[in-house]
């Protein structure tokens, strides 16, 4: 690797990640480089406001970073079985049918953001026009070895398709570029490893490695062949103890199996606590707020800009994964939930879904939905239709939603032309500058189910329990201090009337 090369790497965290490609980029025949485009990242690094309450976290994230010039690994990945954990650089694949190539722009970049976010230094990345990907290798055999020739020249170790191969697909194309070769879905979920930080997260996270690893269990030469048991090891423990016996990757596949069934029973043992402290909103008719939406799109910004509830925030994808409620109240007094969810992404792995279907109930659950979308990106239909058909899948299509169009302070005024139609009623907002905000909570408290009744009481002195009782669990509208007591005007709930009834002035409306 030469010294323009190297110099680079070191200052990798700094560099835009489309400049470095392009700094590396070269004309391969017969296959296309993606240019200059759109960013799956923002390219200028956040504001400090303080809004954000304290990021403890970041230091920990920023701890691994790889320096260059210091690896001593074989350079053949057929050699060794295990591959100590670094951080790789790596070279993006990916193919495209006639007449999409914005589109495959679009998605390589999303594939470079999210190596970013892994660890990775793209190095460069290749787009091959071709109507279906070869069955192979991916690549089709030709440019497979033109693929070996660019991860020889940069000294890449990683080769990232973008898209899910098939385990005989990556099989294949690692024998012909002697490197390793992985999917756009095992970077996410490598991602999704990395910044999970509760039990549940953590528990669901392995679950969905676990489902994506079987069926792509391999051997190296003929360690996975060898059989244990039968003859050998029920010597000694009896009739029906003899059989064949399990060949190695048999019984891998029987232990993930059966940590799988335990992390399902560990998962659905975290279900319990959640019911319950939605079943207490329930009870105290505490309406809930989701806020959804793409990865960076910013809704823990907002979060964090409406309740100042100091959930991490970063310029990355899929920087928080676990689900934080924090409680809010409209102008008007109302007390609600507000959730931050984990963030989608196109293409996203079904196995992701299925593990992270209890932490997406707070979606379904909720009463209104907060679909916050970065009005900064380059597709911001695609975001939209993404996010869309997660919520359908969840069962909260019908739910009320409000589109929010953040990080308004980096669109254009022609831009927001595009955009308003796109969705005519939606809200442009800025957690960084705080632009919108109010509008936001306006349509939150205007969707919010009211079902109270208004009542109007004179409470005897004596008992300021019931008032007390009226400010927790209803809205006190007004308050007069009379001869016989208090008189307040209140708005409750239905189920809360009986106890109030005997001091009712008027009857309820």
């Amino acid at each position: 690797m030469n010294e323009h090369t190297s110099e680079e790497l070191t200052q990798a965290t700094d560099v835009d990640v489309v400049a470095r490609v392009l700094a590396n980029a070269d004309t391969h025949a017969g296959v296309s480089l993606f240019g200059r485009g759109a960013q799956a990242l923002q390219t200028s690094a956040l504001d400090d406001t303080g809004h954000d309450g304290e990021q403890y976290d970041r230091e920990e994230r920023a701890a691994l970073r790889r320096v260059a010039g210091l690896s001593t690994e074989l350079e053949d990945v057929t050699e060794v079985e295990y591959r100590q954990l670094r951080l790789e650089n790596v070279v993006l694949i990916g193919v495209y049918s006639q007449g999409s190539l914005q589109d495959a722009e679009n998605s390589m970049r999303e594939l470079a953001a999210l190596a970013e976010t892994a660890g990775a230094v793209v190095l460069d990345g290749l787009l091959q026009r071709r109507p279906h990907p070869d069955a192979s290798t991916y690549l089709g055999k030709g440019k497979a070895q033109e693929l070996a020739g660019v991860v020889a020249a940069l000294g890449a170790d990683t080769v990232i398709a973008d898209t899910e191969l098939a385990p005989s697909q990556r099989r294949a194309l690692e024998d012909v570029v002697r490197v390793k070769v992985i999917d756009r879905t095992a970077v996410i979920l490598d991602i999704f490893s990395q910044h999970a930080k509760s039990r549940e997260g953590k528990a669901q996270v392995e679950l969905a490695q676990l489902e994506y690893l079987l069926p792509r269990l391999r051997g190296w030469g003929e360690s996975m062949s060898r059989q244990a048991g039968g003859q050998v090891g029920g010597a000694g423990a009896g009739m029906g103890s003899r059989g064949p016996g399990e060949t190695k990757i048999e019984l891998d596949r029987r232990r993930i199996h059966t940590r799988m069934a335990k992390l399902r029973k560990q998962i659905l043992g975290f279900k319990p606590a959640r019911e319950a402290k939605r079943a207490n909103r329930r009870r105290n008719s505490v309406p809930s707020v989701a806020i959804a939406g793409y990865t960076n799109a910013g809704k823990s910004s907002i979060l964090n800009r409406i309740t100042k509830a100091g959930v991490l925030v970063e310029n990355a994808l899929f920087a928080t994964l676990d689900s934080t409620v924090r409680k809010s109240i409209t102008a008007d007094g109302r007390l609600y939930t507000l959730a931050d969810t984990v963030g989608f992404v196109r293409n996203l792995p079904h196995q992701l879904v299925e593990a992270f279907r209890s932490t997406l109930e707070e979606v379904a659950d909720s009463d209104v939905i907060v679909h916050v979308v970065d009005g900064s990106h380059p597709d911001p239909a695609s975001q939209l239709a993404t996010v869309r058909d997660v919520i359908g899948e969840v069962g909260a299509r019908e739910l009320p939603e409000i589109v929010v169009f953040n990080k308004s302070d980096l669109i254009s005024p022609d831009d927001r032309l595009v955009l308003r139609g796109l969705e005519p009623g939606a809200i442009f907002a800025s957690a960084r500058t705080g632009e919108g905000i109010d509008e936001v909570l306006a349509a939150i408290a205007r969707l919010l189910p009211d079902t109270s009744i208004e009542i109007e009481l004179v409470v005897p002195y004596d008992r300021g329990d019931l008032i007390s009782a009226l400010h927790e669990r209803g809205r006190v509208l007004s308050t007069e201090y009379v001869e016989d007591g208090t008189r307040v005007t209140a708005r409750i709930q239905p189920e809360f009337e009986s106890v109030f009834e005997s001091f009712a002035v008027t009857p309820a409306n």
